[in-house]
């Protein structure tokens, strides 16, 4: 991808979010929602609105970090509950998980922005997401939701390179989905078990670890992480600090993933399925 085709996105992408005169961005602080805030704030100004939500399945250091972000660019920024788990049928974990969690979430923004008298609501999904078992894009289609990085073609890749240029902290932070993506489906998500997901991935994370997913198979924690993460790994020493505090979160034994990180792993076996 050459210079020139991607800055033609990102020109595009301007011109399409100021046609939109005013917008919520549903805001979860991650590469792709903060740069079509940030962007959308530079068309729009004072005419954009963050929207994020709290919930078991989000940790409370990515709702930090995307208030701050929201404080240091002086953007006007909500935060509303989605509990996802009071939804029927979600804890379960069945194969459209994630289309009654966007249904929850994008119904509650779309409420908010009706109220505020806002038309336009706006998502942060890429080119990419076309190729992996996305069921929450029903839940955007149904809502009348934007997608306005996908709508011009901009992949994750280009996304981080835009917003390295612009100053972003984000252009090379992890990506990330919900704690809820880390179980198979049909095994029974929990705010007990969420939280221990979140606490073995916070403990990666302050020991060094950049690109990883702790998945749950019951009693054993599956370790995905890139090949940074797995010359780590080859520190025994550390590997017994990483299964001492498994242990003590509630694991018996823990495994690491040999083909490393990757998006949509849990839909694995789906395609084996259908």
């Amino acid at each position: 991808m050459s210079d020139t085709s991607l800055h033609t996105k990102y020109e595009q992408l301007k011109n399409n979010l100021l046609q939109l005169e005013r917008l919520v961005v549903s805001f979860s602080g991650g590469v792709d929602s903060t740069f079509l805030l940030k962007t959308a704030h530079d068309v729009l100004r004072n005419n954009v609105l963050a929207v994020s939500a709290r919930s078991s399945a989000f940790p409370q250091r990515e709702l930090d970090e995307a208030a701050t972000f929201a404080r240091q660019t002086g953007i006007e920024h909500v935060i509303i509950d989605s509990e996802e788990l009071d939804v029927e049928g979600f804890a379960s974990n069945p194969p459209n998980r994630c289309y009654l969690c966007k249904t929850e979430l994008l119904g509650k923004i779309r409420a908010f922005a009706d109220a505020r008298g806002i038309p336009h609501i706006a998502e942060g999904s890429n080119a990419d997401d076309e190729g992996d078992y996305r069921p929450g894009m029903q839940a955007v289609r149904e809502c009348r939701v934007l997608s306005p990085l996908r709508e011009v073609g901009l992949t994750k890749k280009e996304i981080r390179q835009i917003s390295k240029e612009l100053g972003l902290a984000t252009w090379d932070k992890q990506s990330f989905a919900c704690l809820s993506s880390r179980f198979p489906y049909g095994e029974t998500i929990t705010r007990e078990r969420l939280h221990r997901i979140d606490q073995a991935e916070q403990f990666l994370l302050d020991h060094g670890f950049v690109q990883v997913r702790v998945r749950f198979h019951g009693n054993l924690a599956r370790i995905e992480t890139d090949e940074a993460g797995m010359q780590k790994l080859a520190d025994g020493e550390l590997r017994n600090r990483i299964y001492g505090q498994f242990q003590k979160i509630g694991f018996d034994y823990v495994a690491m993933d040999l083909r490393g990180y990757r998006t949509g792993s849990m839909n694995e076996p789906l395609a084996v399925m259908y």
